[in-house]
Protein backbone atom coordinates (compact mmCIF):
# COMPACT_ATOMS: atom_id res chain seq x y z
CA UNK A 1 0.00 0.00 0.00
CA UNK A 2 1.28 3.47 -0.89
CA UNK A 3 1.33 6.28 1.62
CA UNK A 4 1.84 9.96 0.97
CA UNK A 5 2.84 12.75 3.27
CA UNK A 6 0.62 15.83 3.17
CA UNK A 7 1.86 18.53 5.47
CA UNK A 8 2.85 16.25 8.35
CA UNK A 9 0.15 13.72 7.59
CA UNK A 10 0.50 10.34 5.88
CA UNK A 11 -2.24 9.73 3.32
CA UNK A 12 -2.85 6.10 2.33
CA UNK A 13 -4.08 5.09 -1.10
CA UNK A 14 -7.76 4.22 -1.22
CA UNK A 15 -9.43 1.26 -2.89
CA UNK A 16 -12.00 1.97 -5.62
CA UNK A 17 -14.84 1.33 -3.17
CA UNK A 18 -13.30 3.64 -0.56
CA UNK A 19 -12.78 6.35 -3.19
CA UNK A 20 -16.41 6.05 -4.27
CA UNK A 21 -17.64 6.52 -0.70
CA UNK A 22 -15.27 9.49 -0.28
CA UNK A 23 -16.56 11.05 -3.53
CA UNK A 24 -20.09 10.96 -2.13
CA UNK A 25 -18.99 12.25 1.27
CA UNK A 26 -17.05 15.12 -0.34
CA UNK A 27 -20.20 15.97 -2.28
CA UNK A 28 -22.36 15.87 0.87
CA UNK A 29 -19.80 17.58 3.17
CA UNK A 30 -21.49 15.73 6.08
CA UNK A 31 -23.77 12.75 5.99
CA UNK A 32 -25.31 9.81 7.75
CA UNK A 33 -24.97 6.30 6.34
CA UNK A 34 -28.42 6.57 4.73
CA UNK A 35 -27.44 9.86 3.01
CA UNK A 36 -24.33 8.28 1.50
CA UNK A 37 -26.24 5.16 0.47
CA UNK A 38 -28.87 7.27 -1.34
CA UNK A 39 -26.21 8.63 -3.71
CA UNK A 40 -25.25 5.17 -4.97
CA UNK A 41 -26.82 4.07 -8.25
CA UNK A 42 -29.00 0.98 -8.44
CA UNK A 43 -28.36 -1.72 -7.46
CA UNK A 44 -27.29 -0.08 -4.23
CA UNK A 45 -24.74 -1.86 -2.06
CA UNK A 46 -25.90 -3.23 1.28
CA UNK A 47 -25.71 -0.74 4.12
CA UNK A 48 -23.37 -3.09 6.03
CA UNK A 49 -20.90 -2.85 3.15
CA UNK A 50 -20.88 0.95 3.25
CA UNK A 51 -20.71 0.91 7.05
CA UNK A 52 -17.63 -1.31 6.89
CA UNK A 53 -16.00 0.97 4.31
CA UNK A 54 -16.71 3.99 6.54
CA UNK A 55 -15.04 2.19 9.47
CA UNK A 56 -11.97 1.52 7.32
CA UNK A 57 -11.92 5.15 6.17
CA UNK A 58 -12.03 6.23 9.82
CA UNK A 59 -9.11 3.93 10.61
CA UNK A 60 -7.21 5.48 7.68
CA UNK A 61 -8.01 8.96 9.09
CA UNK A 62 -10.03 10.01 6.06
CA UNK A 63 -13.29 10.49 7.93
CA UNK A 64 -14.53 11.25 11.41
CA UNK A 65 -18.03 11.28 12.79
CA UNK A 66 -20.28 13.03 15.25
CA UNK A 67 -22.68 10.93 17.29
CA UNK A 68 -26.36 11.85 17.01
CA UNK A 69 -28.29 9.48 19.21
CA UNK A 70 -27.55 6.03 17.81
CA UNK A 71 -26.37 7.31 14.44
CA UNK A 72 -23.06 8.62 13.19
CA UNK A 73 -22.82 11.67 10.97
CA UNK A 74 -19.65 11.31 8.90
CA UNK A 75 -17.50 14.09 7.51
CA UNK A 76 -14.21 14.08 5.56
CA UNK A 77 -10.93 14.93 7.28
CA UNK A 78 -9.07 15.15 3.97
CA UNK A 79 -10.32 17.38 1.19
CA UNK A 80 -10.91 16.14 -2.33
CA UNK A 81 -8.24 18.57 -3.53
CA UNK A 82 -5.65 17.18 -1.09
CA UNK A 83 -6.31 13.60 -2.13
CA UNK A 84 -6.50 14.47 -5.83
CA UNK A 85 -3.14 16.23 -5.66
CA UNK A 86 -1.47 13.27 -3.99
CA UNK A 87 -3.12 10.85 -6.44
CA UNK A 88 -1.87 12.90 -9.38
CA UNK A 89 1.66 12.96 -7.98
CA UNK A 90 1.55 9.17 -7.51
CA UNK A 91 0.27 8.64 -11.05
CA UNK A 92 2.95 10.84 -12.59
CA UNK A 93 5.68 9.25 -10.47
CA UNK A 94 4.64 5.64 -11.13
CA UNK A 95 3.65 5.84 -14.81
CA UNK A 96 5.47 8.83 -16.29
CA UNK A 97 8.93 8.68 -14.70
CA UNK A 98 8.03 11.50 -12.32
CA UNK A 99 7.65 13.85 -15.31
CA UNK A 100 4.58 16.01 -15.80
CA UNK A 101 5.86 16.75 -19.31
CA UNK A 102 5.68 13.03 -20.10
CA UNK A 103 2.15 12.90 -18.65
CA UNK A 104 0.96 15.85 -20.77
CA UNK A 105 2.67 14.41 -23.87
CA UNK A 106 0.84 11.13 -23.28
CA UNK A 107 -2.50 12.95 -23.09
CA UNK A 108 -1.75 14.81 -26.31
CA UNK A 109 -0.73 11.60 -28.11
CA UNK A 110 -3.95 9.90 -27.01
CA UNK A 111 -6.02 12.90 -28.15
CA UNK A 112 -7.18 13.51 -24.59
CA UNK A 113 -5.73 17.04 -24.58
CA UNK A 114 -6.19 19.42 -27.49
CA UNK A 115 -4.04 22.28 -28.71
CA UNK A 116 -6.71 24.64 -27.36
CA UNK A 117 -6.42 22.98 -23.95
CA UNK A 118 -2.64 23.41 -24.03
CA UNK A 119 -2.96 27.06 -25.03
CA UNK A 120 -5.40 27.66 -22.19
CA UNK A 121 -3.02 26.01 -19.71
CA UNK A 122 -0.12 28.05 -21.05
CA UNK A 123 -2.13 31.26 -20.64
CA UNK A 124 -3.02 30.27 -17.07
CA UNK A 125 0.67 29.70 -16.32
CA UNK A 126 1.61 33.05 -17.86
CA UNK A 127 -1.05 34.88 -15.85
CA UNK A 128 -0.25 33.09 -12.60
CA UNK A 129 2.31 35.69 -11.50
Amino acid sequence: MYHYILSDMIIPTLTKAEEQVMQYLWKLKKGFLKDILELFPEPKPHSNTISTILKVLKEKNFVEYEVHGRQHQYFPLISKEQYSGKSMKRLVKNYFSDSYTNAVSFLVEKNELSVEDLEMLLNELKNKD
